[in-house]
């Protein structure tokens, strides 16, 4: 599975950081992008969470 993050619909709101640190970061432009392949559940938890559903788990 791969877990991505499309950088143009992301809004830097900061909810998948939140919900799965360990997953995710804030990166320089303010834009999510995934640090960690690994945690599926909690990506997918994250990418739910998401408001412009910016976050991809397939």
């Amino acid at each position: 599975m791969a877990i991505t993050v499309d950088q143009n619909t992301c809004i830097g709101c900061g909810a998948c950081v939140s919900l799965c640190p360990n997953g995710f970061k804030l990166n320089d432009q303010g834009k999510s992008e995934t640090i960690n392949q690994g945690d599926i559940d909690c990506a997918k938890n994250a990418a739910e969470s998401c408001p412009v559903q910016s976050i991809k788990v397939d």
